[in-house]
């Protein structure tokens, strides 16, 4: 008989729409709970310290906001601070400000691929609404250790992104209403498994992709080929790195992207360099005009016939960049399933 194991670690991703959710799913899980919970909700590196007095109120277990460096403890609720990573490092939690991933931080992959790295097949992790893809190359990798997942219904969820990228990227998750994802993970919690062999023990692979969050050494170069695509938070070159489901970029510091979320980052960087050149217009615009009003009262004619062309070139310019600007969207393609074929 193999070695049996308690599934004691939980980690859990929302987003958009995802406090009610993450309220209901701590309110049904009893005060006894044998397992350490660990939430990552994206919100502003700007915001209040409010959600852990939120989530410590929604049920008997006691929720704060983590602290760097403090122990693993059943029946605790670890809740990701504004702007920090949330990590598990062997029996510890940690913080960092790390690179953010898919544009956030804290952010639900680096949480998931932490847990599935040092806590294996302990691990359940628990997607909850939100848009975009957050956290569905985090459930692969936790799938893939031997851990357990569970989905919010999309049909329940207020955004059903994460929610349908966290399906298409596992194999057998279990998807319910949030109710029964409490359930599921008190049964799962008091009850031991027999992992699949090779999954207990840390993930060295795992672990040293995790350098950049743990680390202030020189990381290695992204375990991938050149993409010909830059980071749309630093700039810098984008390695295409092979990993469930679909892969992601990744760049020299760290900054790593889904293709869904490399789309919504692409879209910012975009609208940021239209807002920039519209803003240079105008400010052309206003010299010239000065300076038409100038040839005019003078009565320099033939400067002021040139001044008045530049202008209407301009005008016209500025009107066609804000019709453009206008037009970029932030909303990316559906996610990839596992039936879709890379090309």
């Amino acid at each position: 008989m193999g070695v049996l194991v308690q599934r004691d670690v939980v980690v859990i991703a929302a987003s958009a729409g995802g406090i009610e959710a993450l309220r209901t799913l701590l309110g049904n899980l009893p005060a006894g709970l044998r397992a350490s919970v660990l939430v990552v909700l994206h919100i502003s590196p700007r915001a209040g310290s409010a959600l852990p007095g939120i989530l410590d109120r929604a049920g008997p277990l006691k929720s704060a906001g983590a602290q760097d460096g403090e122990p693993l403890l059943h029946g605790r609720v670890y809740v990701a601070p504004p702007d920090l990573h949330l990590l598990v490092d062997g029996e510890t939690v940690r913080l960092s400000r790390g690179p953010r991933h898919n544009g956030h931080r804290p952010a639900a992959d680096p949480l998931f691929l932490s847990a599935a790295a040092f806590a294996g097949p302990r691990t359940l992790a628990v997607i909850l609404s939100g848009t975009l893809d957050d956290g569905a190359r985090g459930c692969a990798e936790v799938e893939r250790r031997g851990g357990l997942v569970a989905v919010q219904d999309p049909e329940e969820s207020s955004f059903d992104g994460m929610p349908r990228a966290a399906i298409a990227a596992t194999s057998h998750p279990m998807v319910s209403s949030v109710r029964d994802i409490a359930q599921w993970i008190v049964r799962e919690c008091d009850a031991t498994a027999s992992p699949p062999l090779g999954t207990t023990g840390v993930d060295r692979k795992l672990r040293h992709e995790l350098d950049a969050f743990f680390s202030v050494g020189v990381p290695d170069p992204p375990p991938g080929r050149f993409s010909a695509l830059t980071c749309p938070d630093c700039n810098g070159p984008l390695y295409e790195v092979a990993s469930p489901p679909n892969g992601h970029y990744q760049c020299m510091v760290g900054h790593a992207w889904s293709m869904e979320s490399m789309v919504d980052g692409q879209s910012e960087v975009v609208e940021r360099a239209f807002w920039v050149a519209i803003l240079r217009i105008e400010e052309r615009l206003r010299l010239l005009t000065r300076m038409l009003a100038d040839a005019e009262g003078r009565g320099q004619a033939l400067v002021a016939r040139r001044l008045r062309q530049q202008t209407e070139r301009d005008r016209d310019a500025l009107e066609t960049l804000r019709h453009l600007q206008s037009q970029i969207g932030r909303e990316a393609p559906a996610p990839l399933t596992h039936g879709d074929e890379r090309r």
